[in-house]
């Protein structure tokens, strides 16, 4: 029979946000902070692990190691690292072994979560297949009791393997899961330590799921209290109405975007925005739990066409920016009235040993070419769009150049702050805009 977890308060382990993109955090090092706690929590239970193919230190998982060990069967050796024949993180070399463990140990009625660079996670492709499979038969099955969701963190993601190169580069695996059945699967993008960590305790209490959580590890800007993290996670989406400036008026443009680096990249054009097109109407929308896009008749998450037209309109333009490929936010959008207005940005197989900024402009999905394609698509700014465009132009010429000679990105991209555009180079005052 299955035990519940005993879980600490993820809200313990929050992020300190005074005002939107101050701080900056390692996502998953604070997730890493809280799965150290249920493993704390739960070892006279024995019904806790983690699994990764040695990979929990490079994702910030390192802090469970405070308080067990790696599983180790053989001679343990002066030199080795948290080795012990009762260790309860499993680490090897091979994504089917964790794969496997992890779906054996779930059947036993326990609980675990299993860590995997976001590339190499299509290894267990049709592994992942057979449980989302099993799943789904045995809801219909009375006497099968429920089983604890199997959990991946898929973290040294697409936009941050400059370091690594092309091969590194892969974040499709998410397409690959929505292909199942709408009552097994659930795929959460976060945008902050916040709301990653608002995700992880819904998902290790979740029953008869397979949960994808798509997170960075490098230090990244937070945006979000945590109680404002809550919120929007239990929403799935939702306006970010610090970043927008079109309360009680019609927005000229949507500005959506999915995924930690999406969501920086959108942010920055917003502010691009803000300060060369200030009579600009830009609605904000950040998007967490994936499914929400879909029709309320196709997954039980989806929002209802008219929840969805509130939010997205029904005839303003939308930018999208997208962590995966592009075609994934249409295939699930096909259905919606503005779908015709949809311009999605996301991955689309470009990428190299370069810099973090670098691998946006790549893919066209940086704060210059969002900026860009607002300018194309809303009219009032026709008058200026020759020059605003030669100005981008420009912009991305001089990062071409800099990382060129100096190998890293340009300082005004790489220390941008919220608000740094409106005056210039220095960052506006955000005290107010997490009150």
């Amino acid at each position: 029979k299955m035990r519940d977890l005993r879980m600490p308060d993820f809200r313990d382990y929050a992020a300190d946000v005074p005002s939107p993109g101050v701080t900056m955090v390692e996502s998953t090092r604070l997730q890493g902070k809280f799965l150290r706690d249920v493993m704390k929590l739960n070892m006279d239970s024995h019904n806790f692990r983690l699994f990764s193919p040695d990979e929990s230190n490079s994702n910030r998982w390192q802090d469970v190691l405070d308080v067990t060990n790696r599983a180790w069967m053989a001679r343990i050796e002066p030199y080795d690292d948290h080795l012990a024949p009762d260790g309860r993180v499993m680490e090897m070399l091979s994504e089917h072994q964790c794969q496997g463990w992890l779906e054996g140990y779930l059947l036993t009625g326990r609980h675990g979560f299993f860590s995997c660079y976001e590339a190499f996670i299509h290894i267990i492709d049709s592994m992942f297949n057979q449980h989302a499979k099993w799943l789904k038969v045995c809801n219909d099955i009375p006497w099968r009791r429920p089983i604890a969701s199997l959990n991946y963190l898929l973290s040294s993601h697409v936009w941050r393997q400059d370091h690594n190169g092309f091969s590194h580069q892969d974040p499709g695996f998410i397409d690959h899961v929505i292909n199942k059945k709408a009552e097994v699967v659930r795929v959460y993008l976060p945008p902050d330590a916040n709301c990653l960590l608002s995700v992880t305790d819904h998902c290790l209490r979740s029953r008869n799921y397979v949960n994808v959580v798509v997170a960075g590890k490098q230090p990244a800007p937070q945006w979000l209290t945590m109680d404002q993290a809550v919120k929007h996670c239990s929403a799935g989406l939702g306006i970010w109405e610090w970043a927008s400036n079109d309360r009680g008026e019609e927005p000229d443009v949507v500005m959506a975007c999915c995924g930690d680096v999406p969501t920086l990249e959108t942010l920055a054009a917003v502010d691009l925005l803000r300060h060369h097109a200030p009579e600009l109407k830009v609605r904000v929308i950040n998007v967490v739990n994936l499914m929400k896009l879909q029709p309320a008749s196709e997954h039980p998450h989806g929002l209802s066409d008219h929840d969805y037209d509130a939010l997205f309109t029904k005839d303003k333009p939308i930018i999208f920016a997208f962590h995966g490929y592009p075609w994934l936010i249409h295939r699930l959008t096909y259905r919606r009235t503005s779908h015709a207005n949809l311009h999605v940005r996301g991955y689309k197989e470009e990428g190299t040993t370069s810099t973090p900024f670098d691998m946006c402009v790549l893919n066209d999905i940086d704060r210059f070419h969002l900026v860009s394609d607002v300018i194309d698509r809303v009219p009032k700014l026709g008058a200026r769009a020759a020059y605003a465009k030669q100005a981008i132009r420009d912009r991305l010429i001089e990062h071409q150049e800099y990382i060129a000679r100096h190998g890293d990105d340009v300082p005004e991209i790489a220390n941008w702050k919220w608000g740094q555009a409106a005056t210039g180079g220095g960052a506006r005052s955000t005290e107010a805009d997490n009150v």
